[in-house]
């Protein structure tokens, strides 16, 4: 994964049509029992590798509101299948699309202490003045 959208979310769901992956969905389509907000599946999100910054973050009118989080790889596994932030999809053939199944690209010029701290993806990539 790596992007995570946070409670400073204000649910205007710009991200969701600028999202090559369909990775993002609403909070009312979140699959968190409660989702107040809305919600990025690790288990499809491609940091958007292929471009200069992550599209969600580049339409997203709410400073801060989308930070990176761990890689979805093999090394992270335990991170994304034992949170209670995520949910992760079960394929009908493939079972649980975790890290070890099916890994994701990342952005390796974001530093392991940069997804820690959940730093804001806009602050990283210079998209606020």
């Amino acid at each position: 994964m790596a992007v995570m959208i946070t409670d400073l979310c204000i649910n205007c769901d710009a991200c969701i049509d600028e999202c090559p992956a369909t990775a993002i969905v609403s909070a009312d389509a979140s699959p968190l029992g409660e989702g107040e907000y809305t919600y990025v599946k690790p288990e499809k999100c491609i940091e958007c590798v292929d471009s200069a910054v992550p599209k969600c973050a580049d339409v997203c009118p709410t400073e801060g509101c989308i930070v990176w989080d761990m890689p979805y790889t093999s090394e992270f596994n335990d991170h994304f299948v034992e949170s209670d932030n995520y949910v992760i999809r079960v394929h009908k053939k493939k079972g649980l699309m975790s890290p070890e199944v099916s890994p994701r690209p990342y952005r390796e010029s974001i530093s392991l202490e940069q997804r820690e701290d959940q730093v804001s993806v806009g602050e990283t990539l210079k998209l606020y003045n």
